[in-house]
C-alpha cells in the first residue's frame, strides 16, 4: 500500500512560525535567505561556491578520513569522502545528539531525509556532487537528555554519574543495559541482529562517539553517510576567526537579540542569547564563559583568563572552546561546504533566529528544510480503523475530537441540531418583521429571546452527544487504545520509539519502506502503512 499524507497544519503538531515558514509567509520572510524549494539550491551552490575555502575543504577531508580510520567504510561512503575534496562537491547536513541506541525513531528519518535530498539534487544539479552528512553533537553536555530510549513503552535506561561532553564519555556500564534490553528482545533473526548491534557499538568502543559513529554507519554507511565529529581540533582551528569575534564584539548576542525583539510577540523566544555563546571545554567540564569588568571566568571552575590571554588560549588551544545552540550552527557552516541543513520543528525554529547573525559575520546562511516525520502503520491496525468507518487521518485529532467524531458517524441518531437551528431563525424573522412596527425595545426583546433559544439547542445537542458517548464508552475506549497504538500517550510515535521495537517485527523492510517513501521536499506529514 503506497504511503499517504496529511498537512503538518492539519496533522496538528507544529508550531506557528514553523506553519508560517512552510506557507512562505511574509513576516517570517526575513528570517531566511532561500526557502527549501529545487530550484533555489542552485542559487545556494552559487553562494556557498563562492565563500567555501580550499584550505577548509583540505583540513576537512583529512579530518574525516582520520575519523574514520578504525570502522569498515562502505564503497559508498569512500566515494563521498573522495568527491568531498573537489570543488564542485557540496554537503546536505543534519545533527542528533547521541542517543542511547539511536533514541526516537526520528533519527532515522532525519538522516533518511538527508540521504534522499542528496539523491534528488544529484538527479537534477549533475555536474554537482551531494553529499549526505550526520553531524554528531558529541560536544553536548546533558547526558540525562540521551541516556535512555523507549522499548514497547518502557525506558531502557543507562544510569552513570558523569560530567562534560557526552562524546568522551566511557561506555563503562552498559554491560548491564545491553544485558536488561537483550532479555526483552528474544530470540528470532531481528533480534538476534539488534544484539549484535548493541554489543558492537557500546561494547567494543571506548567512548560514545565513537560506539555513535560506529552505530549510524552499521545503518546508514551503505547509504554513503559521512558521520563528523565536530569535536576535534584541527576543525576548530577553521572557527579560530569567529571564536575570536564571539569574545571581542559578542556579535551573536547583539544579532539575535535584535532578531528576538522584532519578532518574540508573535513567536516568541526560541533560544536565549548569553552575551558569550561559547563553553570551555576540558577533561570531564564544559562550562559557560561568562565576561566581568575584563576578567573572562569559567563558570563552576577557579578558571580565568584576562582579554589577552583568552584569545592566546583561542589561537593556541581552539579545541578547549566549544560552541553552544547558538554558535554551532556557525561552526557547522564554516567547516562543511554546506547547502541546506535538515532539522525538527525545534531546531529550525531556533535556526530562524540567526540569520542576521550569520550576515553580520559574512557567512552564507544554509537553506533550512524540515525533516520527514512519519507514522508507521502496521496492517492490522489499518484494517481496524478502516472496519470502524474513520481513517489514519482521523487518528491525529485530539482524542476528544476523535471521539466526537466516531459518534456523529456511527450514532443511528443524528446528532446535528442544524435543520432545528435555521427552522428557529425562520421562526424569528417573523418575529423581526414585527418588531420593525413598533418600540426598538421589543427587537431587543426578539433578539435576546433569539440567542437564548439557539443557546439552548446548542446546549441540547451537546447533551445528546454526551449521552451517545456514554451509551457507547466501551466501543470508544477501543477507539482510545486504537490511537495510543500509533500516537503513544498522545504524541507522536516518532518522538517517542525506538526503532528496535519495529526492526523486531519488520526487519530491514523497515529501512527500505523508509527509504523509498519519505521525500523530503514533499513537506507533509507521510503516513507510512507497513504490511
Amino acid at each position: 500500500m503506497p504511503a499517504g499524507c496529511i498537512s503538518y497544519k492539519d496533522s496538528g503538531y507544529f508550531s506557528s512560525l514553523i506553519l508560517d515558514y512552510l506557507d512562505k509567509n511574509p513576516e517570517v520572510g526575513a528570517l531566511y535567505s532561500l526557502f527549501p524549494s529545487l530550484e533555489n539550491f542552485k542559487l545556494q551552490i552559487a553562494k556557498k561556491e563562492n565563500s567555501y575555502s580550499v584550505e577548509n575543504r583540505k583540513v576537512l577531508t583529512q579530518t574525516i578520513v582520520k575519523q574514520y580510520d578504525t570502522i569498515n567504510i562502505s564503497k559508498a561512503t569512500q566515494k563521498h569522502i573522495e568527491q568531498l575534496k573537489l570543488h564542485n562537491t557540496f554537503t546536505v547536513t543534519t545533527g542528533h545528539q547521541l542517543n542511547l541506541f539511536t533514541g526516537p525513531l526520528y533519527f532515522l528519518y532525519k538522516i533518511v531525509s538527508t540521504v534522499n535530498l542528496c539523491k534528488i539534487l544529484k538527479e537534477k544539479y549533475s555536474n554537482y556532487h551531494f553529499v549526505p552528512v550526520y553531524w554528531m553533537a558529541t560536544e553536548d553536555h546533558d547526558f540525562e537528555e540521551i541516556n535512555h530510549f523507549n522499548f514497547r513503552g518502557k525506558k531502557v535506561v543507562w544510569n552513570k554519574k558523569t560530567s562534560g561532553a557526552v562524546g568522551r564519555i566511557s561506555t563503562e556500564g552498559l554491560e548491564e543495559v545491553f544485558s536488561i534490553f537483550s532479555a526483552q528482545l528474544g530470540d528470532t533473526k531481528n533480534a538476534k541482529y539488534l544484539k549484535k548491534l548493541f554489543e558492537n557499538s557500546y561494547l567494543k568502543h571506548d567512548n560514545l562517539a565513537d560506539a555513535t559513529r560506529y552505530l549510524a554507519n552499521e545503518l546508514f554507511g551503505e547509504q554513503g553517510l559521512i558521520i563528523i565529529d565536530a569535536d576535534d581540533t584541527h576543525l576548530k582551528k577553521c572557527f579560530i576567526p569567529y571564536l575570536r569575534e564571539e569574545i571581542l564584539h559578542q556579535t551573536s548576542f547583539k544579532s539575535v537579540s535584535d532578531t528576538i525583539e522584532k519578532f518574540d510577540k508573535k513567536y516568541g523566544v526560541q533560544v536565549n542569547p548569553r552575551e558569550i555563546n561559547l563553553f570551555y571545554l576540558d577533561e570531564n567540564i564544559r562550562e559557560r564563559i561568562v565576561e566581568n569588568e575584563g576578567v573572562f571566568r569559567v563558570k563552576n571552575t577557579t578558571i580565568f583568563f584576562s582579554k589577552e590571554e583568552i584569545l592566546k588560549e583561542i589561537n593556541q588551544h581552539p579545541e578547549k572552546f566549544s560552541p553552544n545552540v547558538l554558535t554551532r550552527p556557525l561552526y557547522q557552516e564554516t567547516v562543511l561546504p554546506n547547502l541546506c541543513y535538515i532539522g525538527g520543528g525545534g531546531e529550525i525554529a531556533y535556526w530562524l533566529q540567526l540569520k542576521n547573525y550569520f550576515d553580520q559575520v559574512n557567512v552564507p546562511f544554509p537553506i533550512l528544510l524540515l525533516r520527514n516525520s512519519a507514522v508507521l502503520a502496521p496492517e492490522k491496525i489499518q484494517k481496524k480503523v478502516e472496519k470502524i468507518g474513520l481513517t489514519i487521518h482521523d487518528l491525529f485529532l485530539k482524542t476528544t475530537d476523535l471521539q466526537n467524531l466516531y459518534i456523529r458517524k456511527t450514532s443511528p441518531i443524528t446528532i446535528d441540531f442544524t435543520p432545528q437551528r435555521e427552522l428557529l431563525k425562520q421562526q424569528f424573522s417573523n418575529l423581526y418583521e414585527i418588531a420593525e412596527k413598533t418600540h426598538k425595545s421589543f427587537k431587543n426583546a426578539v433578539a435576546a429571546q433569539e440567542k437564548k433559544q439557539l443557546n439552548g439547542l446548542d446546549f441540547l445537542e451537546k447533551r445528546l452527544l454526551k449521552a451517545q458517548k456514554r451509551k457507547h464508552a466501551d466501543e470508544l475506549n477501543r477507539l482510545v487504545q486504537l490511537k495510543e497504538s500509533l500516537f503513544p500517550q498522545g504524541g507522536l510515535q516518532e518522538r517517542t520509539d525506538n526503532f528496535s521495537q519495529w526492526y523486531l517485527n519488520y526487519g530491514k523492510n523497515l529501512f527500505a519502506e523508509i527509504n523509498k517513501n519519505l521525500n523530503p521536499l514533499q513537506l507533509e506529514f507521510t503516513i507510512l502503512p507497513l504490511d
